[in-house]
């Protein structure tokens, strides 16, 4: 059976990989704990639930515009105008299945085949396979754990070239946590004033996810807004990660074409979702903000438990929900016959011995790194860290 050579272009997203792994040694009665995806443990807020119940029962059943419903696409230009102080027209939005399809739709809207697409490093799993499937070409340029792994400005102008398309990048990040503020992105705004034809795709699906304050855009500084594709979505903030629902903020002319795309491989969001959509983005925010204050101490305690660890360094994340430790130190130690020679020895190691399940840092372009999400229960987290220490004791 030949199929087809595009499938060797991208690989399996690692996170969910080591997911399934931990279901498999579930399934054999093994106590494992999630530290691995990226889903909050929270259940989706009461007045969203009841929205996506009256719009079951009011039959929106039917197929819904590809772009989303108008009433949708409005909401959302009141959340950027809320929230951000961005004003967006409804035009200038298109609704998608989840923040995912949102961005792959924006990346085969402008990448071209052999169009060079810069991702700092490290970065969440799927920019880099998406460009890929698109026949881009990946320019990663990778970033420090002493600048809290945050992209400078001469380290922008040394990697744009006349053949760059298109940066990509998250604010808060996945998988470091790392927080861009005004000021950083001021100075990589003006970098991109020298360079008209790169577009910026700004992944701010973890806005609500934010310790330090408010959360900042790059579409805030007008020269570049119309270059500016704006990724976002109800999975992280809202608690609707089953819900499927992203949304994109860009040029007409870029949210034209994603609405072709979308045309043809799904057509419109589903329709309660959409109706679910528009109460959340219209509604207060409390329970969001709730969420975030159960995230916070879960954060202060798995760097407690963490920074007691010999031989991990740690870069404090200031959103999202991962830490992201340094951990080559335990590169070359042994359990008995078994030698960690990297992160992905080290990740199987924690599934297999501890029962813990981790990502490698292999997946987000830094090899020396392992990812674990907070978004579990505080009993998980602490248990699973406990789990951690006792393992990384054994190796010598």
């Amino acid at each position: 059976m030949q199929l087809s050579s595009r499938l060797d272009r991208f690989s399996e997203p690692e996170t969910l990989k080591m997911a399934k792994l931990g279901r498999e040694l579930r399934s054999q009665g093994i106590d494992v704990i999630d530290l691995s995806l990226g889903e909050p443990d929270f259940d989706t807020p009461q007045h969203i639930k009841e929205a996506a119940k009256k719009a079951v029962e009011d039959n929106w059943s039917h197929y819904p515009p590809v772009a989303g419903y108008p009433e949708l696409r409005e909401a959302v230009c009141f959340k950027f105008k809320r929230d951000n102080n961005l004003d967006y027209k409804p035009e200038n939005i298109i609704v998608s299945t989840g923040a995912k399809q949102s961005l792959a739709m924006a990346v085969f809207a402008v990448v071209d085949t052999g169009d060079e697409v810069v991702i700092p490093t490290p970065y969440w799993v799927t920019y880099s396979e998406i460009v890929k499937m698109a026949e881009g070409t990946v320019k990663l340029v990778r970033t420090s754990i002493d600048n809290d792994y945050k992209l400078t400005p001469a380290e922008l102008e040394a990697a744009i070239t006349p053949k760059t398309k298109l940066f990509i990048f998250s604010s808060p990040s996945n998988p470091t946590g790392c927080v861009y503020s005004k000021e950083e992105l001021k100075g990589l705004a003006e970098v991109f004033k020298k360079h008209p034809q790169v577009f910026i795709i700004s992944d701010e699906i973890y806005e609500y996810i934010n310790y330090v304050g408010k959360h900042e855009s790059i579409a805030q500084f007008p020269e570049l807004k119309d270059r500016v594709i704006l990724i976002n979505g109800l999975s992280k903030g809202f608690a609707m990660t089953g819900y499927r629902l992203g949304y994109l903020a860009a040029d007409p002319a870029v949210v034209k074409a994603c609405e072709k795309l979308q045309g043809q491989f799904t057509s419109g969001a589903t329709a309660v979702t959409q109706r679910a959509a528009i109460t959340a983005l219209n509604a207060s925010l409390d329970a969001s903000l709730a969420m975030l204050e159960e995230f916070k101490k879960r954060k202060k305690r798995v760097i407690e438990l963490l920074s007691a660890i010999p031989g991990i360094r740690l870069s404090e994340p200031d959103g999202a929900f991962y830490v992201f430790p340094e951990v080559s130190s335990y590169f070359g130690r042994k359990d008995g016959n078994e030698t960690i020679s990297n992160a992905d020895d080290l990740c199987m190691y924690l599934l297999n011995k501890a029962h813990v399940s981790t990502v490698t840092g292999r997946a987000f372009g830094e090899p020396n790194c392992i990812r674990l999400s907070f978004a579990n229960s505080m009993e998980k987290i602490e248990g699973g860290l406990s789990r951690i220490t006792e393992a990384l004791k054994k190796l010598q």
